[in-house]
């Protein structure tokens, strides 16, 4: 079992991320679901966009460490996932860790440090083409990964709309979606069973 630490989007906290929570309990993994936006949700990714950036980087980035921290005061080793700006944070909170246990990408990245270095196991799941992540980002995102130390595998799913998850939006994809979780939930499998 893999405790983790599941990142919502700019849109929020909505249905779609208790469900995918959901679903990975059901799978037998411990998941937390913090709530980065004060219960704010959006319908539209240009507000919730907007409200990201009146909260500031900083601020989320804040959150999501003050979220993770209760988690971790026991020893335990976390899987830090996220959906799209979820795994941005995910991602700068899991090389900040030395002790994590995996990386979860669901719909996006973040910048990597020049001087990051990590051995984590990283899986990333993106529509392909993804407007938020272009072909260049994501093959300079590869590479400073790989150079970092981290193994990763990277899932494209071609036709996708950005975060094809969400079954509330119009980016869904229902076969990329089952896809995504059946892989992922392998992923998570393989990672519990390392650490």
């Amino acid at each position: 079992m893999a405790q983790i630490l599941l990142l919502h989007s700019a849109y929020g906290l909505r249905p779609a991320v208790h469900q995918a929570a959901d679903r990975l309990r059901a799978a037998g993994h411990g998941v937390s679901v913090p709530d980065l936006y004060d219960g704010r949700t959006f319908e539209d990714v240009e507000e919730g966009m907007a409200y990201k950036e009146e909260l500031g980087s900083e601020e989320l980035l804040r959150r999501a460490v003050t979220a993770a921290a209760p988690l971790l005061a026991d020893g335990t080793r976390l899987v830090y996932a996220g959906f799209s700006l979820g795994a941005s944070l995910a991602q700068n909170l899991a090389l900040a860790d030395e002790h994590a246990l995996g990386l979860l990408l669901l719909h996006g990245t973040s910048d990597i440090r020049e001087d990051a270095q990590t051995e984590l196991q990283v899986q990333l799941h993106l529509a392909d083409p993804d407007p938020f992540e272009p072909e260049d980002w994501q093959n300079a995102w590869y590479l400073g990964m790989r150079k970092a130390g981290a193994e990763v595998e990277v899932h494209r799913y071609r036709g996708a709309g950005h975060l094809y998850t969400d079954p509330e939006l119009p980016d869904y994809d229902a076969e990329a979606a089952e896809r995504t979780w059946a892989v992922a939930l392998d992923f998570l499998d393989e990672v519990a069973q390392a650490g």
